[in-house]
C-alpha cells in the first residue's frame, strides 16, 4: 500500500457524502504506477460491467492469464465493492474509530487507510449446463457457445452471480480436466466472445495446449470469421478497417476508435454476403474476419463506418425494427397514432462467430470447423425479409400510388366498395322512380269510378268548340 495515500484529511466540499463512495472517487483520482497498478486497473474495468470482457484474448505482455489476481490495494483499486470490504472489515478508520460504509462525512475528518481487503477467493464451481461440442480430442474442445451466456464470471459480481451459468461452469461439468492456466476462476479459456454473441470459442483441456493456442492468438494464426447483420446499405463489396481501439473515456463500458494514447492497433476485413432490402429498412449481411481481438472489436469497427450490428444499442444499432411501408403509409400524425405496425425486437447482437481455422498445437494439422447461424438469428432474418399480408396495395384512381400497410389496404377496398356501391344505388334511383309512375298512372285516371282526361285532350276539345261559334 502507498505510504502517500495511507492517511488524508476530507475536503470540506464533499459534506454529506458517504465514506465508501468518498474513497472511491478520491482513490480513483489518485495516479496509478507500476506493474501492479496496471493489473488493479482492468480488475476495476472488469467491476465496472458483468459483460465486459477485459480483452478477447489477454496476451502475456499485458496481463498474464496464468497471474493470480493481486491481493486488493486500497492505494490502487477503483472498485466501490471492495472498499466497502475493506470498510467492513475495519481496514479504514474515520477520527480513529471504524465507520460504516453508509457513514456521512461533514468535512475535516481524518481517514486512516490501515490495512488491505483480502475477498473470498473467487472458484468457478461446475454446474450441470448443456453444451454443443463441436470438436474434442485430448489437447482442445470447441464449443458452440450460446448467446447470453457470459464466458467466465467477472470479479466485480456478487458471490451468487459470479459463480452460476457462465461457459466456465459449464465446462466444469462437462470436462473432468481443463488447463489450469487461466486460473481457478478462468480454467481452460484461451480467448472470449462477448456475453451477446455466439458461435465458436476454443477451450485447452492441458497447460502445454493452452501455451501453444495463446502463442497462436498472439502470432495471429488463428482465423476467425464472424456473420454479422448491419444496419443501412453497405455500398462497397468488401473492405478493411484498421483503427486502432481504446476505452472510451467518458463511457467506460464502450470503446471508442477516436485517437488515444492507450489504444491498440486493430484490423477487421468485411465482405458483403448479402443485402435486404426490406419493409423494415435496408440491411447488409456481411462476413466479417478480425486479425485482433480487441474488446468489441467487430461492433465497434462496424459502428465507426457508420454500420452499426443490429441490436447493439452501446453503439448505436437498434433495439428494435419497426414496419416502415405501414409506417409511412399515414397521411397524418393523428393517422400514424392510430397504426399498430410490427416491430422485429432481437434482443442481443446480430453477431455470430461462424468459422474459426487454427493448426492443433500439438500435431499441426490443420482444423477448420464451422457453426451455422442459431435458430434465433435464422428466425430473425426470416421474419425481416417477410412480405407484409398484402403484397400488393388496391388500385386507387386518382391517387397517386404508395406503399401502405395490409390493415390500411383492406379498409381502404372496403371503403372504396361501400362508394361504390352508393354511387349504383343513386343511379338507379330516378330510372326506377319513372317506371313506379308509369305503372300508377292509370290507376289514378281510374280512381272512384271517374275517367278523367289529360290536359291535352281537354285543349284539343276547346278548341274545336271555337271553331264551331
Amino acid at each position: 500500500m502507498a505510504e502517500h495515500l495511507s492517511e488524508f484529511v476530507v475536503p470540506a466540499a464533499v459534506a454529506g457524502q458517504r465514506l465508501d463512495k468518498f474513497l472511491a472517487e478520491h482513490l480513483s483520482a489518485q495516479p496509478q504506477t507500476g506493474e501492479a497498478g496496471r493489473a488493479d486497473a482492468l480488475l476495476a474495468e472488469i467491476d465496472s460491467t458483468d459483460e465486459m470482457e477485459a480483452n478477447e484474448f489477454l496476451e502475456a505482455t499485458e496481463f498474464p492469464v496464468a497471474k493470480p489476481a493481486p491481493a486488493f490495494n486500497a492505494a490502487t483499486s477503483v472498485s466501490r465493492s471492495r472498499i466497502q470490504l475493506l470498510i467492513d472489515q475495519g481496514g479504514v478508520l474515520v477520527n480513529g474509530s471504524a465507520e460504516k460504509a453508509s457513514f456521512k462525512l461533514r468535512g475535516g475528518e481524518s481517514i486512516r487507510v490501515t490495512g488491505e481487503a483480502h475477498p473470498a477467493p473467487l472458484k468457478a464451481t461446475p454446474e450441470d449446463i448443456p453444451l454443443e461440442v463441436v470438436y474434442e480430442d485430448s489437447d482442445l474442445a470447441v464449443i458452440n457457445k450460446p448467446a447470453g451466456m457470459m464466458v467466465h464470471a467477472g470479479s466485480g459480481q456478487s458471490e451468487d452471480a459470479r459463480s452460476r451459468g457462465t461457459l466456465v461452469n459449464a465446462l466444469l461439468h462437462r470436462f473432468s480436466k481443463l488447463s489450469a492456466t487461466g486460473g481457478e476462476l478462468r480454467p481452460g479459456i484461451v480467448h472470449r466472445l462477448d456475453k451477446g454473441t455466439s458461435g465458436l470459442i476454443i477451450v485447452a483441456k492441458n497447460d502445454r495446449a493452452h501455451a501453444a493456442l495463446g502463442q497462436m492468438f498472439s502470432s495471429r494464426q488463428v482465423r476467425k470469421t464472424y456473420i454479422a447483420l448491419v444496419q443501412d446499405e453497405v455500398e462497397r463489396e468488401k473492405g478493411t478497417i484498421n483503427s486502432a481501439i481504446a476505452r472510451d473515456p467518458v463511457r467506460r463500458t464502450r470503446m471508442t476508435t477516436k485517437p488515444m494514447d492507450n489504444a491498440r492497433s486493430a484490423v477487421s476485413h468485411w465482405e458483403v454476403v448479402r443485402r435486404l432490402k426490406t419493409r423494415f429498412g435496408r440491411f447488409t449481411l456481411v462476413r466479417v474476419r478480425i486479425e485482433t481481438g480487441r474488446t468489441h472489436q467487430i461492433r465497434v469497427h462496424m459502428a465507426s463506418i457508420g454500420h452499426p450490428v443490429v441490436g447493439d444499442t452501446l453503439y448505436g444499432g437498434a433495439g428494435q425494427l419497426t414496419d416502415q411501408v405501414a409506417a409511412q403509409s399515414a397521411s397524418s400524425r393523428a393517422a400514424r397514432r392510430g397504426l399498430n405496425p410490427e416491430r422485429l425486437v432481437l434482443g442481443r447482437n446480430f453477431l455470430h462467430a461462424a468459422h474459426l481455422e487454427f493448426p492443433h498445437p500439438r500435431t499441426g494439422k490443420l482444423i477448420s470447423l464451422e457453426a451455422p447461424l442459431p435458430p434465433d438469428l435464422e428466425s430473425f432474418l426470416t421474419r425481416l425479409e417477410a412480405p407484409g399480408k398484402s403484397s400488393a396495395p388496391p388500385k386507387r384512381t386518382g391517387i397517386p400510388d404508395r406503399s401502405i400497410s395490409p390493415a390500411e389496404a383492406e379498409r381502404a377496398a372496403e371503403a372504396e366498395a361501400e362508394v361504390e356501391a352508393r354511387a349504383s344505388q343513386q343511379k338507379a334511383a330516378p330510372a326506377r322512380k319513372s317506371a313506379l309512375a308509369r305503372k300508377a298512372l292509370p290507376a289514378r285516371k281510374k280512381a272512384n269510378g271517374v275517367v278523367t282526361r289529360s290536359t291535352s285532350a281537354r285543349k284539343v276539345r276547346s278548341r274545336k268548340n271555337t271553331n264551331r261559334d
